[in-house]
């Protein structure tokens, strides 16, 4: 299955326990997750904080590993940044990362939910997934 959907995927702490400046252990499923979704189509962003020697460091562990990224910290392979004309944000229908809203919930969550296409709402101080065919009906004069 080919499809055009691009997936931003941070590297410390996502990919790999962090261990930042060095290279922490695989998260479990970590790789074979990535190597499906990419086998399913998806065009995947190593979207990190590193750069330099650090950034050539995970970006040759996740070769080793059967990962071969569409771009890195960029919205497309060899897109040169123009601070004056562009903004940094990337170009990509998911953002992987573990410091999202409710942590980080594991590999195999992260696929459920990409293939299920789960959104997710706050009530009170919880974080809660919902489908989006579920999606409770709105009352109220507009809707």
């Amino acid at each position: 299955m080919l499809n055009n959907k691009k997936i931003a995927v941070d590297f410390d702490g996502t990919i790999v326990d962090d261990a930042y400046p060095g290279i922490g252990k695989a998260k479990i499923f970590a790789f074979e997750t990535l190597k499906r979704l990419q086998a399913e189509g998806y065009r995947l962003i190593l979207w990190t904080y590193r750069h330099g020697k650090t950034l050539d460091e995970a970006v040759e562990f996740c070769k080793k590993n059967g990962i071969e990224f569409y771009a890195v910290n960029s919205s497309f392979e060899g897109e040169v940044f123009d601070s004056e004309n562009q903004s940094r944000k990337l170009d990509a229908d998911w953002f992987i990362d573990d410091r999202n809203i409710g942590g980080f919930p594991g590999w195999g969550e992260i696929y459920n939910i990409i293939q299920e296409r789960i959104e997710f709402r706050v009530e009170g101080k919880e974080v809660l997934p919902y489908s989006k065919l579920k999606k409770e009906k709105k009352k109220g004069l507009f809707w």
